[in-house]
C-alpha cells in the first residue's frame, strides 16, 4: 500500500515555526521551560495560518503557501505563550 504524498504545507509550516520561535527567542532571550510550548504553537499556527490564507486568499504566497497568514498566525500562538505563561502561576523555590 502507498502513502499519499506530504504536500509543502505541513514542512513550510515547521520551517516558518522554528524561524519565528528563533526570531522570538533572539527578541526576548533565554526562554528556559517554555520554549518547547513556544514552538509547538507556532508550528501549529502557522499549519492553521496557512490554512486561513488558502481560503481567503493572502498578498504574500510562496507557491502555493499563505506565507502573511502563516507568519501571523505563529506570532499570535507564540503570544499566547507568553502571556499564558506570564499570567500564569510562578515558581517558588523553598
Amino acid at each position: 500500500m502507498e502513502l499519499p504524498p506530504i504536500g509543502p504545507a505541513p514542512i513550510l509550516a515547521v520551517v516558518v515555526g522554528i524561524f519565528h520561535t528563533a526570531l522570538y527567542v533572539l527578541i526576548r532571550g533565554v526562554m528556559g521551560a517554555r520554549l518547547p510550548l513556544v514552538l509547538v504553537a507556532a508550528i501549529l499556527g502557522a499549519f492553521a495560518g496557512e490554512a486561513l490564507g488558502a481560503r481567503l486568499g493572502d498578498p504574500v504566497r510562496l507557491g502555493d503557501f499563505s506565507l502573511a497568514w502563516a507568519s501571523g498566525l505563529a506570532w499570535l500562538g507564540i503570544v499566547i505563550v507568553g502571556v499564558t505563561a506570564t499570567l500564569g502561576p510562578t515558581r517558588t523555590s523553598r
